[in-house]
């Protein structure tokens, strides 16, 4: 099994995939299964119902979700080039000052449940060709798995003071999808990582919202931003106190990301190549929401239907939280801007 995953996993398929870094684990058991559940039971989860109940007791063990597992292969699908190509529009004079989330940008613009479920299913029918008896599921966030957790196991990386998973070598701007197998891959494993924030606390002091948990290095749902952006559909979701003092985010929050060391030494150390011609998606989300005035975008969307908003943002992040949820977010910048 494992000349057959290395053969699968060629060096050009990893990068026509934009896969940074992948490990194994044969471990079902996830190691912070405690934590997570105190974090749940303490109600931090706050409108994340989809975290409770017996999806939430499907994360103890992958065996719950898939009981013919035996091992997985984790990948970490990075869109840190994307992510530093939005940072230099945000400098640029296009800019409205208004910011979203980069991993809406990291996969063209669509959304990566989409682009990322491909290349998985790529990736395991291309290891069931080589052996037939091979069976897997997919594993992304929207499965009940703790997928940090299985990148940890599979020695990926640790886990940052803000929740987030980071990498050494790629800081924390991928996202995380795994293949779920019946055979056992004669794989070693590289071990958990050790934790190197050691006394640095940028992402907390960073966050305008104080919604990272020193404690227990947990996000405190109902104060954080991305939370009120994506999660928060209706109109009268009063935003987490702080948010007032944030960068003009109205979709997810790159806050904590953007200050962590692991990051920042990314951007000096790693040679990214030129930027590539983009997809009407991503062209399409900048120039609706980020080159124009704030009151034109609010303008147009009042305008549209909720039907329109989804026909238009189709198979895009921004569809999730549609119409009114990001309606919601721009005028609170709007009256924020008045108050000014």
């Amino acid at each position: 099994m494992k000349e057959l995953l290395e053969t699968v996993l060629s060096d050009d398929l990893l990068k026509e995939m934009s896969i940074a870094d992948w490990g194994v684990t044969k471990d079902p058991i996830a190691s912070s299964w405690d934590k997570f559940n105190a974090w749940v039971q303490k109600g931090l989860n706050g409108n994340l119902k989809y975290l409770e109940g017996e999806r939430k007791d499907k994360r103890q063990s992958l065996e719950k979700y898939f009981p013919e597992f035996k091992s997985a292969v984790v990948f970490q699908f990075s869109y840190a080039k994307e992510k530093f190509e939005l940072d230099s529009f945000y400098k640029s004079d296009q800019s409205n000052g208004l910011r979203i989330a980069s991993y809406v940008l990291g996969f063209d613009g669509v959304d990566y449940h989409y682009s990322l479920k491909e290349n998985l299913i790529r990736i395991g029918e291309l290891l069931k060709e080589k052996d037939p008896t091979i069976e897997y599921v997919l594993s992304l966030d929207i499965q009940p798995v703790l997928e940090r957790d299985l990148a940890y196991r599979a020695g990926l990386g640790w886990f940052g003071k803000n929740s987030m998973f980071i990498s050494k070598s790629h800081g924390s701007f991928y996202i995380i999808g795994s293949l779920l197998l019946n055979k056992e891959i004669d794989f070693e494993s590289r071990g958990p990582e050790v934790d190197h924030c050691g006394q640095c606390t940028r992402c907390i002091d960073a966050c305008p919202t104080n919604a990272i948990d020193i404690n227990s290095r947990t996000i405190i749902s109902n104060k954080c931003i991305s939370t009120f952006t994506i999660e928060e559909f209706k109109d009268n979701v009063l935003p987490p106190e702080g948010m007032e003092n944030a960068r003009g985010e109205i979709f997810g929050c790159d806050i904590c990301q953007d200050v962590c060391p692991w990051n920042t030494r990314l951007v000096r150390v790693k040679n990214f190549d030129a930027p590539k011609e983009r997809s009407k998606e991503y062209s399409y989300i900048i120039d609706f929401f980020l080159k124009r005035p704030i009151l034109d975008i609010i303008s147009e969307l009042k305008s549209l239907s909720n039907r329109k908003y989804q026909k238009m943002f189709i198979a895009t992040p921004l569809q999730r939280t549609g119409r009114v949820g990001l309606l919601k977010n721009l005028q609170f910048y709007s009256r924020k801007s008045n108050k000014s």
